[in-house]
């Protein structure tokens, strides 16, 4: 009986932690709630640069809508096309645990939603927090089809960051002269560079600097002395930028919605695909200043938009006065090709306490990115006005992807059907070279297929994204769908795997979902491949990804439902 008495204490002492475990479970979902939309994807008439375009739209929005969620909620969105072309939407940034139903590029994940037909997104956000995005992942619809996705912490739960007064979202974007598929279309026609825009918007306005355009220019309208937070995505098509406001500093709390240490900058450098929250003070003498950005332009002696957007922070107390002395001043940005200031931005991010990166790995990867050319046999002819006339092309590891047609890779993998992928990515360039340097034109023009590297779940992983030389150095933002990504190394030249190791920051690094290669050099990332499923990596420069530069990871289920890719919507789109 004493034996009983004295075994019943602990027994007892566990069930009630396990109550308590499983009352703290069920809470921590009591109050997620489900948010439902619908988006119509249609043509509207929208008036910029003094020329009226028919572009494509969700619900007639330039940008589109702004979804704000919470932390544990979930949203249904069903997809309406309108349009006559086919339509995804990628949820950039959102994990999509065990879904990639739901993360929208075409052919990856799923067939496209043809004109006249609809589908429905249903996803829920887990253990994310700040700035995503979405935007259309079919062609260069992107150029115009996107918008700001926010998510706030659970309710109770504070920003580890001072209370910001009120919230902007700030979407950069770019103009063109014509629909952006229509320049997409005459690029692949003659094997050239697309043109470039012809501007880059804040909220889809261009801002004081270009005609017809001032009437439209975004007001940030703000008090004196109090703070706020700018939530800054970069939804442009092909351009890095630098951004900045006149007179005022500006902190880093999160970037791809991850928090990171407070980072104090006068420039912020962010990628397409990008997002960087950001607190600022109104601490100077009331007046206006512009909100601008500009190109960060890596690739030598390409063409690109070497224009300046604008918005105005605007203090209200000379919201109303008019006057020449009130004009905005505006801020000092970098110059183009400022590499220095965007390599000390990207290094002074930080995760805010020490993380947990991997350091025993499994897959120690070494992928080359960067543009090719194919040889005409007609060098004349209009369909190769590349250079020397040759057409463009891209790869990783010397592979340019090709999309299929005929089935989603993802669709195709758990249907068991043959013939759409192959799994023989290769693990580093089939051929070793002086990446950085002069590279032999034999080297120039890669193969083409739909290759994935396969994964088992919760392998470790190191990829090591190694910038070449070929045409170009350029700074390749790559963006991991279906991950975050601990970035932990970065450098100029050729990789050194008997060096660079002892350099890389595995204590406090920052954690994102795109990162550049760096131009002429390399960037080191860690992750576990804990997301079963079909995910994409790829430039996000889209005049690079129509090229071929992309690959995608198939990460096999692991044990049980719970490490298990859940079973495709009844209304995914057929092929």
């Amino acid at each position: 009986m004493e034996a009983f008495k004295h075994n019943a204490k602990p027994l007892s002492s566990f069930f009630l932690l396990a109550v308590f475990a499983l009352v703290a479970f069920l809470a921590s979902f009591a109050d997620a709630e489900t948010h439902y939309h619908e988006f119509v994807v249609q043509r509207t008439p929208v008036k910029r640069l003094c020329k009226t375009q028919n572009i494509v739209t969700v619900n007639g929005q330039f940008p589109g809508p702004t979804l704000e969620v919470r932390n544990g909620d979930s949203l249904v969105v069903r997809v309406v096309n309108r349009v006559q072309t086919n339509v995804t939407i990628h949820w950039h940034g959102v994990r999509q645990l065990r879904n990639p139903w739901a993360d929208g590029p075409e052919y990856i994940t799923q067939c496209p939603i043809q004109p006249g037909a609809t589908y429905t997104y249903r996803f829920t956000i887990i253990n994310q927090e700040g700035t995503l995005w979405w935007h259309a992942h079919t062609r260069w619809l992107r150029g115009t089809v996107y918008g700001a996705l926010i998510i706030y912490p659970k309710l109770g739960s504070p920003y580890p960051f001072p209370m910001p007064k009120h919230e902007v979202p700030i979407l950069l974007g770019e103009w063109f002269d014509r629909e952006p598929n229509a320049v997409l279309r005459l690029a692949q026609f003659t094997g050239g560079a697309p043109n470039t825009s012809i501007a880059y918007t804040i909220n889809g306005q261009p801002g004081d600097l270009y005609p017809c355009s001032r009437q439209g220019t975004v007001r940030v309208p703000v008090a004196a002395g109090e703070t706020f937070l700018l939530r800054l995505v970069n939804s442009a098509l092909n351009q890095e930028l630098f951004f900045s406001i006149a007179n005022h500093r500006m902190t880093v709390v999160a970037t791809d919605a991850v928090y990171t240490r407070p980072f104090p900058t006068q420039v912020v450098m962010i990628a397409p695909g990008q997002t960087t929250d950001l607190l600022v003070t109104a601490d100077q003498q009331p007046g206006r200043y512009y909100i601008a950005a500009s190109a960060y332009q890596t690739a030598m002696n390409a063409p690109f938009d070497n224009t300046t957007t604008t918005a105005i922070l605007e203090y209200k107390s000379v919201a109303c006065k008019k006057g020449q002395g009130l004009k905005p001043l505006l801020p000092r940005l970098p110059f183009f090709n400022d590499t220095n200031t965007a390599t000390a931005f990207t290094l002074g991010l930080r995760s805010p306490s020490r993380v947990q990166v991997p350091t025993q790995i499994d897959h120690s990867l070494f992928f080359t990115v960067g543009l090719g050319l194919i040889n005409c046999t007609n060098p004349n002819s209009p369909r190769c006005q590349g250079p020397n006339g040759t057409r463009f092309t891209a790869s990783m590891n010397n592979v340019s992807f090709v999309f299929p047609r005929r089935n989603s890779i993802m669709q195709a993998y758990y249907q068991g059907q043959p013939g759409i992928f192959t799994t023989d990515f290769p693990p580093v360039p089939p051929v070793q070279f002086n990446y950085t340097g002069n590279v032999p034109r034999g080297l120039w023009t890669p193969s083409t297929g739909t290759k994935v590297y396969k994964l088992k779940y919760r392998d470790t992983v190191q990829i090591i994204l190694q910038d070449t030389s070929i045409v170009t150095i350029e700074d390749h933002p790559i963006h991991l769908h279906g991950y975050d990504f601990y970035v932990v190394g970065l450098g100029f030249g050729n990789f050194n795997p008997q060096t660079d190791p002892a350099r890389f920051n595995l204590v406090d690094p920052p954690q994102r979902n795109t990162i550049g290669s760096n131009p002429g050099g390399w960037v080191a990332i860690r992750f576990v491949a804990d997301n079963p499923g079909v995910w994409l990596m790829h430039c996000h420069l889209d005049s690079h990804i129509v090229l071929g530069l992309a690959m995608a990871f198939l990460v096999e289920n692991g044990a049980g439902p719970g490490q298990s890719v859940i079973p495709p919507p009844a209304d995914l789109p057929r092929c």
